[in-house]
């Protein structure tokens, strides 16, 4: 199918761009100065007058939960939901069942992903059999032609030797560790950050060593072995201290941080709910503040949603008694936009390097640019729509969301993923 757009704003060559352009029916984007058809001459003709398109969003830490625990969520529901918020690419984490640690658990995932998946989905293999944070390591030599990356999500890899064996592994198979920082030894059974929020729900605490601990150990060892390293959703001054410090050297690291992280700190925990709880938690305002002016100095350089859907059963209860984790990818950008664009925090150019351009640079993939004659991936955004959040009305099954309620500017109104429209509302 052939559709020509008309009259929207297009982030092209690192400007926008008011100007028409076509999909043809092999999904290849086309812009010129002049597009020489008549309505009739195409399939469909979209106005796009007061819409912004851009290229699509790419997070690179989310948690589809299939297979293994479809009772929270499904690939079919989970894509479907990021393609709801302008995603046209994400990363799968491994925390299923079976775990995505073998051929055989990925074929599985992959199988899934071929037949329910409306955008583009790199899964993610853990980085120990399991996926427990010790023991053996995965077969690298076995998963490296079908999986780059890495990660055991969820946990951190506990035992310095076994991480270094892993980061010598990925070195050699042109690979990424994708690592949860957080040393168990500092744990004491908490759900919240050690601070206002722990001593207001008398919760033992979570305190930032748990994470700047790993983060520190890890950029050496990735310092050692030359391997590639990123940091999973970073949340505490003294893990930006260290990434800060990482890049100075000019080692191959980055990092990340949640859309939660970033709007968001431990003050804001406003009853004794489960949709409170995450990991790692929200921390204090300095640690907040910490993270922004690391967004705008490109010390972190990815903005992503570890979206963790749960059933309402393991979400709506108390936080002690919750699961880890909340659901934010139909809302991310929007979140984004309103707390910072609108704020003047950022430009809405750095929103699109932080959640398109540089993931796909970082890790190698395609997409973060939108390129004349290749294949569309692109998201269309009402910036001057406002919406209420409601997470009832969530395409996903997760529902638990701390910004229900909240009044966010931007709408997705339309998403392209290879030319194929995956989302559309209202367009």
């Amino acid at each position: 199918m052939t559709r020509l757009f008309k009259n929207g704003s297009v982030y092209y060559q690192n400007k926008f761009v008011d100007s028409d352009f076509l999909i043809d029916d092999e999904g290849n984007f086309i812009i010129a100065d002049k597009i020489d058809l008549l309505d009739d001459d195409v399939d469909e003709v979209i106005d796009c007058a007061g819409l912004t398109i851009m290229p699509g969003l790419v997070d690179v830490h989310t948690h589809l939960r299939e297979p293994g625990y479809t009772y929270k969520e499904t690939i079919k529901t989970a894509t479907y939901s990021a393609a709801k918020g302008g995603f046209t690419t994400i990363f799968a984490m491994p925390n299923l069942n079976p775990a995505c640690d073998s051929l055989e658990h990925l074929k599985m995932e992959q199988d899934i992903i071929d037949k329910d998946a409306c955008i583009h989905v790199y899964p993610i293999c853990s980085i120990t059999k399991g996926q427990k944070g010790r023991g053996e390591l995965v077969d690298f030599a076995s998963l490296h032609n079908e999986c780059f990356l890495y990660s055991d999500d969820g946990v951190g890899v506990q035992d310095e030797t076994l991480m270094k064996q892993a980061m010598e592994q990925c070195a050699k198979y042109n690979s990424v560790i994708i690592a949860h920082c957080e040393d168990e030894k500092e744990l004491k059974g908490g759900s919240l950050n050690e601070g206002i929020a722990s001593r207001r729900f008398n919760d033992p605490g979570i305190n930032n060593a748990s994470e700047y601990n790993e983060v520190i150990r890890d950029i050496e060892l990735a310092k050692q072995t030359n391997c590639q390293f990123h940091i999973c959703h970073i949340s505490c001054k003294e893990s930006v201290e260290a990434l800060r410090k990482a890049k100075q050297e000019g080692l191959n690291v980055s990092g990340e941080v949640t859309c939660h992280h970033l709007c968001l700190n431990e003050e804001d925990i406003d009853e004794d709910n489960g949709k409170w709880k995450m990991n790692p938690p929200l921390r204090s305002k300095d640690d907040q503040q910490a993270l922004i002016k690391a967004i705008q100095d490109g010390i972190i350089e990815v903005i992503c949603t570890d979206n963790a859907p749960h059933s309402k059963q393991e979400k709506d209860c108390p936080i002690k008694d919750a699961k880890m984790g909340i659901v934010s990818i139909e809302i991310a950008f929007s979140l984004i936009y309103t707390h910072f664009v609108k704020n003047k925090l950022l430009k809405l150019e750095d929103v699109i390097k932080l959640m398109s351009y540089n993931p796909c640079d970082i890790f190698g993939i395609d997409g973060g640019e939108i390129v004349n004659m290749e294949k569309a991936n692109l998201c269309f955004f009402d910036l001057n729509a406002n919406i209420r959040v409601d997470s009832k009305k969530f395409a996903s099954m997760g529902k638990s969301c701390p910004f229900d309620g909240k009044i966010l500017n931007g709408k997705c109104v339309m998403t392209i993923v290879d030319g194929n429209i995956a989302y559309r509302e209202g367009v």
